[in-house]
């Protein structure tokens, strides 16, 4: 990392400057807390962003770090077994040095393996979830240029019919124009993984969008592809006002920010599985909610 480089982490760590600011607060008290800590990566590729005309390089890794859960982590209680955090960064490399950094991880979903329920019963299933059908998700080796751009041609596609939420058309409809039927969105704790067009607009798209008004556009950071995976995160990506019950929790009415990394396979011309990152302790913290510090305290069921 460059000694200036910006890295951007989930709450509670937010933005943080330079190689040695993640390095204290996140990494180390992390593999303190998660002994024999492995890298257990399912999809590696690399690409130019979109977003500044193709000339800016990134690389993204995603899958989960495994570890014996031996000591406390952000004052949540250990377990001593096996525990997996769910990750996914994003990072922009100049001149072989990293300048910029994307690490989201999924918090709610390594309290859950360790006996707490940061929220009510969620739609979808609770899963430690795995990496493509194909198992190809690992490019150590460059991709046909034509397949990435496909990839991307096929997420904006997406992004275009599911963005706006103002199309006129069903749920299930504007899906079927860019997912293949058995699609699986393998979502964060909280909200959960479904399978299929029909069972994902039942379980999270439709409760969504029931619950939530006043989406701002979106706006991403870096959007990329290599070969028939590809993904995008913003900081954040969108905001949205929550008027109905989402999650099972009380609506505020108030304006919150959804910070979020996507990542994408494509098989032909359309989408068929969705790994997702969403900063939920962050989103419910500005509803005045502090799931972090309320679950530290909490007794394991």
């Amino acid at each position: 990392m460059t000694p200036d480089a910006l890295w951007r982490g989930f709450h509670p760590f937010g933005e943080l400057t330079g190689p040695d600011a993640p390095a204290e607060k996140f990494w180390t008290p992390l593999r303190l807390s998660l002994t024999r800590m492995q890298r257990r990566q399912d999809i590696f590729f690399a690409g130019r962003n979109e977003l500044d005309g193709f000339t800016g390089t990134w690389v993204v890794s995603m899958g989960h770090l495994m570890g014996l859960f031996d000591r406390p982590w952000l004052g949540i209680a250990p377990t001593g077994k096996m525990t997996f955090l769910r990750y996914c960064e994003f990072n922009k490399v100049e001149n072989g040095r990293i300048v910029e950094t994307a690490m989201y991880f999924d918090i709610p979903h390594l309290m859950m393996q360790a006996g707490l329920n940061p929220f009510p019963p969620q739609t979808a299933a609770h899963l430690v979830q795995p990496g493509p059908l194909t198992h190809d998700g690992l490019l150590y080796d460059d991709a046909p240029e034509a397949e990435g751009q496909a990839t991307l041609a096929a997420i904006n596609a997406m992004i275009g019919d599911l963005g706006t939420w103002q199309s006129g058309l069903s749920i299930e409809d504007e899906l079927t124009q860019t997912w293949h039927d058995d699609m699986i969105w393998w979502g964060p704790a909280g909200i959960g993984a479904t399978y299929t067009i029909e069972r994902y607009a039942k379980q999270h798209s439709g409760p969504f969008r029931a619950s939530f008004t006043d989406r701002s556009k979106t706006k991403h950071i870096c959007r990329m592809a290599e070969g028939h995976y590809g993904g995008f995160f913003g900081w954040p990506n969108f905001t949205a006002r929550p008027t109905g019950g989402f999650m099972g929790m009380p609506a505020t009415d108030k304006a919150g920010e959804f910070r979020v990394i996507d990542i994408y396979r494509r098989e032909g011309d359309k989408l068929v599985e969705n790994w997702i990152f969403i900063d939920l302790l962050h989103f419910w913290k500005q509803q005045g909610v502090d799931i972090l510090g309320r679950m530290a305290e909490a007794p394991r069921t």
